[in-house]
C-alpha cells in the first residue's frame, strides 16, 4: 500500500527565513502504478533538511516503487547529485549551509540536465521566478499533499523519457529534446528550464494561438489563473522573444493582443 502524506507547515515569519515547524500525517491509500516508461526503477534524490518531511517523502516514493536517496544539507545533496546517477532530484529551497537555489545553480553550471523539482515554503512570484530561472523544472509550494508531489514526479520522469523524439522545428529554429538544446540557424540559444518548457509548448502548437489559460494549465501546472501568474508569463515571454528573435529578420514569436501568443514561421503583416 502506498502512503498519502499531506505535509503541513506553520507559515514562516520573515525573521525565521522560512524555517518550518512541520507535522506529518501518513494515511494509507493505493499507490499509483508506474507507466511502461517508468517500468525500470527510477532513482530519486530527495534533499530536505527537515528529517520528518524527508522520511515521509522517501517512504511515499519507495511505496510507489522508486529508489530513493536522502540528503539533509545542501552540501550533501550537491555531493550526491554529482557522484551518483539520478533520474530526478527533489530539492528544498531553504537548506542549511548551501541553499537549494545555490545547489541547483551549481548543478546546472556543471551541465547536468537531471530534472529538478523545487520544494519551497515561499510562494511569492519573485521566489518562484528565482527558482525557475536558476534551472528548476517544476516547483511545489508547502504545504502540499503527497499525491500531488507524486503526480509531478511522474510527469517529470515521463518528460525525461522523450529523448527519442525527433527535434522540433519551425524555419531555422530547432529544439533538440534529447540534449535539451536550442539553436536559431547556427546560433545556440541558452534557455532556463522554464523557458525551454515554454518554447517546447509553443513549438508543439506552432501556428496556433496559445492563450494564457493554456500556459497556466499545461506549462505552469496551475489550476487557477491569477494576475501575478499572468505577470510571470509575460516576463518569460519577453525574455524568450528576446533570445529567439533578437537580430533576426523574420520574427517567430508574436503577441495576439487580449488573447495570448503564437509561434509561426512566416513574417507577420
Amino acid at each position: 500500500m502506498g502512503r498519502r502524506c499531506p505535509i503541513e507547515h506553520r507559515r514562516a515569519s520573515h525573521s525565521e527565513l522560512g524555517r518550518i515547524d512541520a507535522r506529518l500525517f501518513l494515511r494509507s491509500q493505493p499507490s499509483t502504478p508506474q507507466s511502461d516508461d517508468e517500468a525500470a526503477v527510477s532513482r530519486i534524490l530527495v534533499v530536505e533538511d527537515d528529517r520528518k518531511i524527508a522520511a515521509a517523502i522517501g517512504e511515499g516514493l519507495q511505496s510507489s516503487a522508486y529508489s530513493v536517496a536522502l540528503a539533509y544539507t545542501g552540501e550533501d545533496g550537491f555531493f550526491l547529485a554529482n557522484s551518483q546517477p539520478f533520474e530526478l532530484i527533489v530539492l528544498d529551497v531553504m537548506l542549511p549551509g548551501r541553499s537549494g537555489i545555490e545547489v541547483l545553480s551549481a548543478i546546472r553550471k556543471l551541465g547536468r540536465k537531471v530534472p529538478v523539482l523545487l520544494l519551497t515554503a515561499r510562494d511569492s512570484v519573485e521566489d518562484r521566478v528565482l527558482g525557475l530561472d536558476a534551472g528548476a523544472d517544476d516547483y511545489l509550494v508547502k504545504p502540499f499533499a503527497f499525491p500531488e508531489l507524486l503526480a509531478r514526479v511522474r510527469a517529470l520522469l515521463r518528460r525525461g523519457t522523450a529523448e527519442t523524439v525527433r527535434p522540433l522545428r519551425v524555419l531555422d529554429l530547432e529544439m533538440d529534446l534529447a540534449s535539451r538544446s536550442v539553436k536559431r540557424g547556427a546560433r545556440a540559444i541558452e534557455l532556463t528550464a522554464r523557458e525551454f518548457e515554454l518554447l517546447e509548448y509553443l513549438l508543439r502548437h506552432q501556428g496556433e494561438v496559445v492563450s494564457r489559460e493554456m500556459l497556466v494549465r499545461d506549462v505552469w501546472k496551475e489550476q487557477v489563473r491569477h494576475t501575478p501568474l499572468d505577470n510571470v508569463i509575460d516576463v518569460h515571454m519577453v525574455r524568450l522573444r528576446r533570445k529567439v528573435d533578437e537580430g533576426t529578420v523574420v520574427k517567430l514569436l508574436h503577441t495576439v493582443r487580449g488573447v495570448g501568443f503564437v509561434l509561426k514561421g512566416e513574417a507577420s503583416r
